[in-house]
Formats: structure tokens, C-alpha cells, sequence
């Protein structure tokens, strides 16, 4: 594609991205899709679905795909698989084929949508072995509709009558691919006592990891040679997401997953902050490596309890799907069946209809070559896994608070995989911070090491490094020589009394800590040797009622609350306490003042973008195909930790200074919710603009030559 400086300024958005994708021929269709759609179909639906009004829906949107049901428990066509019921409405009719040659029509992708995870009793009578077991020897039921069995992934199920489904899918319809939903198992690893199971290592292990793994790869390797019968281009993905704890191994998933489907539907009560749909865009882009990601975002009433078939509020499906296009992934709009196949609450069909028709607009913005980060946080999937945090802690809690206080903070960061620290994944990463990290390999901790060698920094808390990659403790920290740390106990639990942290001397890390000798500590810690001129020390907790006893025992240790060291150009701190996770449980300004703090000191001065103003926001900034694209997304809200957001709360000027690339000028930049230009200051080297108002969502479009 050749086109001069005035043509690309000038060339509407969607014609630019017909064009930029025109030019990259080899690209496999799936990596083009921007959006996505799915009518969940119901048993009911075939009955009332007027199929053209449901696919001119979805034309309408502007979708590149549709997931079309092929089954889940029901078969919404004339199977002659056994044992793969026929709804009750279905009649003669061939419902999936009809959906499927009505997208086709529009120009849309068709994925064949399956469930293999539920099926009836005359299927558990035929074929007891397909079922899960419990420790009684009995079939598993579905804990919403007890008619229904809990299927086993070990079993000859997924290795017969799935692959037969697929096949039959594959003689009869022109599908681009196929999809399992509700497999693998999301949230925890699954606990089964059929006979095949039975010959497992113990469930929760890390040896049944392996097995699990193992498992998940070959079926996925399998429904994938079975998507490709039919045509090369087409393939198999199943339902992912579970953000940091999915129970998969992401690396290893990813090498071989061509479509990450995340399925973080939404929040409720939960107590899930807003920002967790873009935590799972940030996992994404951790792991696939440019391939596609979507996030299925619901238009039902996620949370508890459910309601499957009313709309929640349209600010927060709106907010959800800005985190999913800010993040890297690719908008999935999800309803549920009902009356004309389209739901008795058709409330949730306009919102999205202009959503995605405003992105259509603007596709050549969201098509993303890298993030500009230099910053960048651990993500431990197996200490998510594995570790057993402190009685009365969750695992989440410790990412949970690091995320806050980088958001507080408003840097710019990525998350990287623990299995991706290699030289070349932490090149362009000037800190690394490692929230609670227990579980890190010997060549894990020997890949840190040498990257602080190479003038990388670190920050790290609690008990980061203290058990193996297969969960077993170490009797010193892995990464004792890089923090300069020594262990000098077991792990010490307040339970709410939490220690104290006297201010020995100060440090820039301690900004803002004016008339006081102490801060707040954390509820856990290790304790750790002391260390020359601490600029911390732990005041152990004491009772807060009565407030007669509420005093020090003992005021004055040399036990350190932080060590920091620097090595050349590597600033390296570890808290033994877990800061982060207390800080999000309490609250407290102090913590996350230090937390902040801390966080600017290992990263140092200059980074490439910084975004001035009022609120809380989340910043993500790429390269794309048409330059850059700086995205802030405005939670200051009073749902912002829980429920729903109700209405926006729209934040003033943000002052956005970004450092470009050596031989880039940015010609023109462009707001493209509020979809008109603004002025800014240089262009080579760096830019400055501000971003007048932001409601829910605003991005910043740079044209760069």
C-alpha cells in the first residue's frame, strides 16, 4: 500500500483499514476480526426465530463473526449422533443451518458453537464412563438443573462423541470454525473420582496439573485436525479467560490457541473491581503474542443472583466494552434468545448497535502492533494456583492491590507471564514488580538475576521467591542475593494487628511521610535479617482494644520493613510484608502512598507516556497501523470496586506527554470518542496534548509518519 503524508491524513478511517488489511494477504482471517457477536440460542428459539431479523442485527453491527449454536445440551439441527438430544421445538426444522447461511449471506464468519460440559440420564444409563464421579462413585448433577450430569474431560466423551458432533458439523455446514464453550474448566481445577480419574495423581497437585495439561493439549490439538478436514483456514478454540488463575497453562495454550475467547462476561456481587476486564486484556497480551483475544461481555445480568435474560445497567456493558478495546482485545457483544429469538428485554440491542458501529469507524486505530510500556508485573500463574496464602487471605487480594496502586499512580505497564523472563521478553522493561511471587523456578529466579545484571530493576513483597515452581518451600528465598535479604523466621500473621513501620531515616521513597515516626506495616510478613542503615523497621503489632493496652511492647527493633539496595543501574526493594495486599483490604492512604512511591523509585524517571489530571483512570498506549493510540479510561466512580456503574462521572483536562520513537513526527491527533481533532505541541521526539474531557472513555488517535 504506498500512500503519500496528505492521502493517509485524508483517508476516512474504515477505507484505511480496509486497506491496511488488504495489504497483509497472509494474514489469517481470525487476526482481521474486530468484532464479534453471539445470540445464546435457547430451546425455545426455533419456534419464534425470525433468522433474517437475527442476522440483519448482526450485519448491522458491523461484526466480523457470529457464534452460532450447534449444541450444548440440545442439538439445533437434525443430528443423527446418539445420545445428542433434539430440542423440543425443533421439529424438522434445521435451525443451526438456516443462522449459518444467513451470516454467510451478510459476509460473516460462522463459528460452530458447542458445550461438552452437561448432558441427560439416558446418556449416563448408555454410557456411565463419559460422567464425573463424586467420592461416593455417583454421577456429578449440574448444581442449576439437577436433570443434567457433569461430563468428565478424561473420558472417551471428549474423544468420541465430541469429535462425532464435529464431524457431522463438518459433512453438513460451511463453518470458518468451531468452538467449545464451558471447556476447559475455568475458576478451579476439577476434583473427579470416575474410574479413568481415579488413576490421576491427586487433585489440586501440581503432578495433576501436568496431567490436566496434558489432557487440554491434546483434545485441542485433536478438535483442531477435525476443524481442518474440511479447510485449512479453518480451526478449534474453546472458552478461556480466568484472568491470572486460569487453571490452564497460558504459555503452553498459547503456542498452540489461535483465538483467545475470555470469557469475563462482567461483574456483580463478587466484589470485582472494575478494571477487571482490562487485567485480562493485559493477560492476553501476555501470552499470544499478537494473536486474537476477544472477551465475551454480556448484556444479562451478570453477578448474583442472575438474571439470564434482563439487561444490567448500559454503563456498565459500555465500560466493559471500552476496557476490552483498550486492552488489545476485540469487542464480543453476548445476549440471550427470548421472543423473536432476540429477548423479551431488547433494551440491550441499540447500546451495542452504536458502539460498534462507532468503532467501525475508527478501526485502523484499534489495530495494535505493541503496547509502550516499560514497566512491567509478574503474573504468577502457579502461585495463583497453588500457594496458600495466610488464614483469612485470598490470592487475589495481592494483585488486586498492586493493580490499584499502579492505577493511582498512573503508570503505564504491562503484565509479563513468569514463564516468559527470558532476555529477549524483559528487553524492553526498565523494572519488573513482583506482587507476592511465591512460586518461581530456579532458572525463573536465575532469568531475574541476570536481568537486574543487565541494569533491570525489581521490586518484589512478602514471600516472592520462597517455594519452587512445584510449590515446594526453599529454606532461603530464591532471589536472597539479588534483594540482599537474609530469612530469619516463618512467616508472622497479625490477624488485624497489623505491625508497624518506624521511619529510621529518610528517603524519597518516603515523600509525603511528614510529622510522624510510623506508618502502617502489613498483617503477614517474614521476617528477614537485618541490614546496614534500614530505612524501615518493624514495630510488632499490638492490640487495638482495649485502647489501654494499645501500645508498643516494643517500640525499637533492627528487624527491617524494607530493604533497598542499588547496584549500578539497578534499584532493587523487597517489603517482607504483604503491603499490597493489606493496602487493598484497609484502604489505607499510608500504604498506598508507599506502595506508589516505591513503585516510581524502581521504575525512574522518564517514562514514555504520563497523563496528568484529576480521577482515577487506567492508561494503555500502542503503536498501531496508523501510529500511536493513547487510551484512558475514566473509573472514578462510586461503583468502582463493587456492583454496577450506574452513571458516569465525567473528569476534567488530562495533560498526556508521550516520548515518540527516533524518526517518527505525528501529523495530527485525534479524539475518537469526541471524534474531532486537537492541537498539539511538537510531533518529533515527543508530543504534548491535553484530552479536554473524559466520561467513561476517551482515545487519543496519533497519525505518525
Amino acid at each position: 500500500m504506498n500512500l503519500n503524508r496528505r492521502d493517509f491524513i485524508a483517508a476516512p478511517a474504515a477505507t484505511m483499514a480496509a486497506s491496511l488489511f488488504a495489504a497483509e494477504p497472509a494474514l489469517p482471517w481470525q487476526r482481521k476480526i474486530r468484532r464479534v457477536g453471539q445470540t445464546n440460542m435457547t430451546e425455545h428459539d426455533p419456534a419464534v426465530l425470525d433468522v433474517e431479523q437475527w442476522a440483519d442485527y448482526w450485519a448491522s453491527l458491523k461484526v466480523d463473526a457470529v457464534l452460532v449454536s450447534v449444541t450444548g445440551i440440545l442439538a439445533f439441527y437434525q443430528t443423527k449422533v446418539p445420545y445428542h438430544r433434539k430440542g423440543k421445538f425443533l421439529g424438522s426444522r434445521d435451525f443451526f443451518g438456516e443462522c449459518c447461511a444467513a451470516a454467510k449471506k451478510r459476509g460473516l464468519h460462522v463459528i460452530a458453537r458447542m458445550s461438552p460440559d452437561l448432558n441427560w440420564e439416558d446418556a449416563v444409563q448408555a454410557h456411565p464412563e463419559w460422567f464425573e464421579r463424586d467420592a461416593q462413585g455417583n454421577a456429578v448433577r449440574h448444581t442449576e438443573d439437577p436433570r443434567l450430569f457433569r461430563t468428565c474431560m478424561f473420558t472417551t466423551y471428549m474423544t468420541d462423541y465430541m469429535p462425532a458432533i464435529m464431524q457431522e458439523i463438518n459433512s453438513l455446514y460451511d463453518v470458518d470454525g468451531m468452538f467449545t464453550n464451558a471447556w476447559p474448566p475455568l475458576g478451579a481445577l476439577p476434583v473427579c473420582h470416575c474410574e479413568q480419574c481415579k488413576r490421576l495423581p491427586q487433585p489440586g497437585t501440581m503432578d495433576y496439573w501436568d496431567k490436566f495439561n496434558e489432557r487440554i493439549l491434546y483434545l485441542w490439538k485433536l478438535y483442531d485436525s477435525i476443524a481442518k478436514e474440511k479447510k485449512p483456514a479453518s480451526f478449534y478454540f474453546a472458552n478461556l479467560g480466568g484472568g491470572i488463575r486460569s487453571t490452564a497453562d497460558l504459555v503452553k495454550l498459547g503456542e498452540v490457541c489461535e483465538w483467545f475467547q475470555c470469557d469475563n462476561q462482567g461483574r456483580g456481587g463478587d466484589d470485582t473491581p472494575i478494571w477487571g476486564c482490562a487485567l485480562q486484556g493485559r493477560v492476553c497480551s501476555a501470552v499470544q503474542k499478537g494473536k486474537m483475544a476477544t472477551n465475551v461481555t454480556a448484556a444479562w445480568s451478570t453477578g448474583t443472583p442472575r438474571w439470564r435474560n434482563v439487561y444490567k445497567s448500559r454503563q456498565e456493558e459500555q465500560m466493559w466494552f471500552d476496557e476490552t478495546l483498550a486492552s488489545g482485545m476485540a469487542p464480543y457483544h453476548h445476549i440471550i434468545g427470548g421472543e423473536n429469538g432476540m429477548g423479551e428485554d431488547r433494551r440491550w440491542l441499540e447500546p451495542a448497535q452504536k458502539y460498534f458501529q462507532w468503532m467501525a469507524r475508527h478501526d485502523v486505530h484499534f489495530v495494535n502492533k505493541r503496547s509502550i510500556a516499560n514497566l512491567g508485573v509478574v503474573m504468577g500463574q502457579r502461585t495463583h494456583l497453588f500457594y496458600k496464602p495466610p488464614r483469612g487471605a485470598a490470592m487475589r487480594e495481592y494483585m488486586d492491590g498492586m493493580y490499584y496502586a499502579l492505577l493511582e499512580g498512573r503508570f503505564l505497564f504491562d503484565f509479563v507471564h513468569e514463564d516468559k523472563l527470558a532476555p529477549e521478553d524483559l528487553a524492553k522493561y526498565s523494572a519488573l514488580l513482583l506482587p507476592n511471587t511465591a512460586l518461581l523456578s530456579d532458572e525463573q529466579c536465575r532469568q531475574l538475576r541476570d536481568y537486574v545484571a543487565a541494569g533491570g530493576s525489581l521490586l518484589a513483597t512478602f514471600e516472592t521467591s520462597m517455594y519452587t515452581e512445584r510449590n515446594e518451600r526453599r529454606p532461603e528465598f530464591g532471589l536472597a542475593d539479588v534483594f540482599g535479604i537474609r530469612k530469619a523466621g516463618d512467616a508472622v500473621g497479625t490477624l488485624g494487628n497489623a505491625y508497624l513501620a518506624r521511619i529510621e531515616k529518610q528517603h524519597e521513597i518516603l515523600s509525603g511521610f511528614s510529622g510522624t515516626n510510623w506508618i502502617p506495616g502489613a498483617e503477614n510478613r517474614i521476617p528477614v535479617g537485618a541490614v546496614d542503615s534500614p530505612i524501615l523497621t518493624v514495630v510488632p503489632g499490638f492490640v487495638a482494644y482495649p485502647p489501654e493496652l494499645s501500645y508498643p511492647l516494643q517500640a525499637r527493633t533492627s528487624e527491617p520493613a524494607m530493604v533497598l539496595r542499588q547496584t549500578g543501574a539497578s534499584r532493587l526493594l523487597y517489603f517482607p510484608g504483604d503491603i499490597e495486599r493489606t493496602m487493598w483490604r484497609s484502604g489505607h492512604t499510608d500504604l498506598a502512598r508507599l506502595l506508589r512511591n516505591s513503585i516510581r523509585w524502581v521504575a525512574g524517571a522518564n517514562p514514555p507516556v504520563t497523563v496528568e489530571g484529576e480521577g482515577v483512570i487506567e492508561t494503555f498506549a500502542w503503536e498501531t497501523q496508523a501510529g500511536f493510540a493513547v487510551h484512558v479510561l475514566n473509573y472514578t466512580n462510586p461503583a468502582m470496586h463493587r456492583g454496577w456503574i450506574r452513571n458516569f462521572y465525567s473528569i476534567g483536562a488530562q495533560k498526556v506527554r508521550m516520548s515518540l520513537p527516533a524518526g517518527r513526527r505525528v501529523t495530527r491527533v485525534e479524539l475518537l470518542r469526541a471524534e474531532k481533532p486537537i492541537p498539539f505541541i511538537g510531533g518529533a521526539g515527543k508530543i504534548e496534548f491535553t484530552i479536554p474531557r473524559v466520561v467513561d472513555y476517551e482515545v487519543a488517535a496519533l497519525y505518525s509518519t
